[in-house]
């Protein structure tokens, strides 16, 4: 999808102001009104069109998304997050205030179009592109209370900032979890009804829709329905698993392929710090350090993930940089080193036995991540870099989710599954990663196809989270978190460390939000 310029949304009077709390924060009151525009569907679709981009996602998706969903599930190792690593996050984290900001200023973007736009119908504006629009954001603010309500559990919901903010009473309350999923999916709900069949590449459809409430009925055990919705987008014909997997996250020429529901839209622009896709440069290995790529390596895999791929998985690769990995195309300089200012004639090549030399590395790990890595930049070999920012996506939601919550549902609360469909479903996963057929498949065994295949996307925390605080200890307490030579084993996780703080900031803001929640719903 190519998307239209914030502007957009400037003119269209969308850029949020600040407001006592993040979760209340609004776009401005005053500017163009609905008289006057959002006349046709150009217009509509440019200011729907932000709720894809980088620049609302950024503080959620560059550090926090992998902090929260893979340093502290265990796929990640670091020297930055440490708290997340070792479980002693605290409510003054960098990164909880940075996610709690980014969804609710998204929240509030949504929250506006949709009143805005109902507003505009019942003025006679034209329901044909409205409608659509409306569902949009209701897509966008279900999925975005959906990582909310597994992220800290009870939350305050927001569905109309502006109200909230001029009546001058700012103590929300935090509601139940359970009350917060629960809007999340009649959002969903709402988004299904209302989005399209089909659209061009990159915008949300009914498919779309179906796909986030088949995972959120899934973390709720709700088997029945997740198997159904899977089941409806597995039966639509218009998704397929990509061959390229490691394109997916590394060239800009794979957005929106066919293996994606759900992606965060980026762009390369004249600002390179605007609307790129900024995890480059913290999981690049540090000798592909280019002045237009750099590498810094904050984010590295850990032992444990290393130990969990199959002996022949392709994913091993795909995924991750070790020592032999190789990039013919890939002939970066490195910065301030004369000596190796062309030591990648022939190629880079991965060395940890060397690591003084030419494409040495010697990480924490002894291992890089090559999943968004663009490489050290198209004149180097690489794809596309601008200011250390790649044009690549990043996936929300793909088919491979799909077809791994059909088969996780067929199982329900089996021992095992020898379900034709279920088997099916998981094989297509692993005949990809060049793997070979399972004849029954068990939930560890479908947890583990889910660790390796959605690794460094943020997404394993919450499958560990779903199982509950028993089997979520367990699997955390056997994990390895250490660096090569020095294993480290979790004996600190607690039932309380099932989610995150509250932000210190915004309790201080709001007592309420420190207090026990109470229910949304009468």
């Amino acid at each position: 999808m190519k998307l239209k310029p914030i502007y957009a949304l400037a003119i269209s009077a969308m850029m949020l102001s600040s407001c006592k709390e993040d979760f209340i924060e609004r776009p401005s009151l005053s500017g163009t009104t609905t008289g006057n525009y959002y006349n046709n569907a150009e217009e509509v679709r440019a200011a729907t069109s932000t709720l894809y981009s980088g620049l609302p996602w950024r503080n959620y998706e560059s550090r926090a998304q992998d902090a929260i969903g893979d340093v502290m599930s265990g796929n990640m190792f670091t020297y930055t997050d440490v708290d997340y690593l070792n479980f002693t996050v605290s409510s003054a984290s960098e990164r909880i205030g940075a996610t709690w900001g980014a969804f609710y200023k998204i929240i509030g973007y949504a929250n506006v179009m949709i009143k805005t736009f109902e507003e505009k119908k019942a003025a006679g504006g034209g329901a044909a592109y409205l409608d659509p629009a409306i569902a949009e954001c209701h897509f966008i603010r279900g999925t975005i209370y959906f990582y909310i309500a597994r992220t800290w559990g009870a939350a305050p919901i927001i569905t109309d900032p502006g109200a909230t903010a001029l009546s001058g009473n700012f103590n929300i309350p935090r509601y139940l979890q359970k009350d917060v999923m629960r809007f999340a999916l009649e959002e969903l709900q709402l988004a299904e009804a209302g989005l399209p069949e089909s659209d061009v590449p990159g915008r949300l459809t009914k498919y779309s829709a179906k796909g986030m409430m088949a995972k959120l009925h899934l973390y709720n055990k709700d088997y029945a329905n997740a198997k159904a919705k899977a089941e409806e987008v597995i039966n639509s014909g218009k998704y397929t698993l990509v061959d390229d997997y490691n394109g997916m996250f590394t060239k800009m020429s794979m957005n929106n392929n066919a293996e994606s529901l759900f992606s965060i839209q980026h762009q390369l622009a004249q600002d390179p710090w605007g609307t790129g896709n900024i995890k480059n440069p913290d999981r690049g290995a540090s000798a592909l350090r280019t002045a237009e790529a750099d590498a810094w390596e904050m984010y590295v895999p850990s032992l444990d993930l290393l130990k969990e791929y199959e002996f022949g998985d392709l994913r091993r690769k795909w995924s991750v940089m070790e020592h032999g990995w190789t990039k013919p195309e890939w002939k970066p300089q490195r910065v301030n080193a004369p000596k190796y200012n062309a030591f990648m004639a022939n190629g880079f090549k991965y060395d940890t036995l060397q690591p003084t030399e030419e494409g040495g590395s010697l990480s924490p790990t002894r291992a890089n991540i090559a999943k968004y890595f663009a490489g050290p930049g198209k004149s180097f070999g690489g794809d596309a870099v601008l200011g250390q920012n790649s044009g690549n996506n990043v996936v929300l939601l793909r088919y491979a989710d799909i077809l791994l919550i059909y088969a996780e549902a067929t199982l329900g609360g089996a021992a095992s599954t020898t379900d034709a469909k279920a088997l099916q479903a998981v094989n297509a996963v692993r005949a990809r990663a060049g793997l070979a057929p399972r004849t029954s498949v068990t939930l560890d065994q479908i947890l583990h196809e889910r660790r390796v295949e959605f690794a460094f996307e943020g997404d394993y925390w919450y499958d560990i989270q779903r199982q509950g605080f028993a089997k979520a200890k367990e699997m955390i307490q056997k994990q390895n978190r250490g660096s090569a030579g020095n294993p480290t084993y979790i004996t600190n996780f607690t039932e309380d460390k099932m989610y995150l703080p509250i932000p210190a900031g915004e309790i201080v803001q709001d007592p309420e939000l420190g207090k026990d929640p109470v229910p949304y719903y009468n």
